[in-house]
């Protein structure tokens, strides 16, 4: 998906909500334990049930990983659901990668070429050619770790003069244009924003922190939004844990459609 046909699908919508899909094997509710394959029908209802309030979804590698090749079966066909069924959505895969340029290589034919995802999202420590292999293939996104909302983000992103994130921000620019490259900037630092985007002002961010973690949406539109919204909004645990009784796929939608409503009114202020 180019950047042209993703901010077609937040002004049609009015959204900009990302639904992160952490799927645990101890937080799917009982009734779906006694399906073929519980991880794929939780996240097929959830999605069924989301999707006219998102633009995007992010499965996150780890809760797949974590239950080896039975988790790599639930990914495939949730991605393989998510292509077929609802081919406008934008699809993120929040693995983290980042290597030698060989093994990024391999990274990129795994989930650009193998599960056909939108974007990847991608650590930046070791340099330009651990980045430029996931670059190479069209209308395919890098989210490079920008500004996290994690508490050890301490430990490193703010050392140096400039801090560290900013350094690593800047010079990602010089790889790759905003037509195919994003930042990962937590919505719990979300007075941050105003200052990425002083020296990121036409690229995408990729916000974390919104719902569970007790990020403010409004601050994060306020600080970073700008002409073409720029801003995908992730909310994972407040939107697909809302519930876990039968009716656990309604109550996350009607998280989602709340997210949906004040983003909605917060493009009409702020785009």
């Amino acid at each position: 998906m180019n950047r042209k046909q993703l901010f077609e699908n937040i002004l049609k919508k009015r959204s900009f909500l990302c639904i992160g899909l952490d799927t645990e094997w101890n937080k799917i509710p009982q009734h779906l334990l006694q399906t073929e394959d519980p991880v794929f029908e939780f996240n097929k209802q959830i999605i069924d049930a989301t999707q006219a309030y998102a633009v995007a979804y992010k499965p996150n590698l780890a809760f797949y990983e974590a239950e080896g090749l039975k988790g790599w079966q639930s990914l495939d066909k949730t991605v393989r659901y998510l292509r077929t069924t609802y081919p406008d959505l934008f699809l993120i895969a929040d693995a983290k990668r980042g290597d030698i340029g060989n093994t990024s290589k391999m990274y990129a034919r795994a989930f650009f070429e193998q599960m056909d995802f939108d974007a990847l999202t991608v650590a930046p420590y070791m340099g330009k050619d651990s980045v430029t292999p996931f670059l190479d293939y069209p209308e395919k996104w890098v989210i490079l770790l920008g500004l996290t909302s994690n508490q050890g983000a301490d430990d490193f992103q703010f050392t140096g003069n400039p801090p560290l994130h900013q350094q690593v921000i800047k010079k990602a620019q010089e790889w790759a244009t905003p037509d195919k490259l994003m930042f990962v900037t937590g919505a719990t630092r979300a007075s941050r924003l105003q200052e990425i985007r002083e020296y990121a002002p036409d690229n995408f961010l990729l916000v974390p922190g919104v719902g569970a973690q007790g990020g403010s949406l409004k601050e994060v539109a306020q600080n970073g939004m700008n002409s073409e919204c720029g801003l995908l909004v992730n909310s994972s645990r407040g939107i697909i844990y809302a519930d876990n009784s039968l009716n656990f796929a309604q109550a996350a939608a009607s998280e989602a459609k709340k997210l949906r409503n004040e983003m909605n009114e917060l493009l009409d202020v702020y785009l």
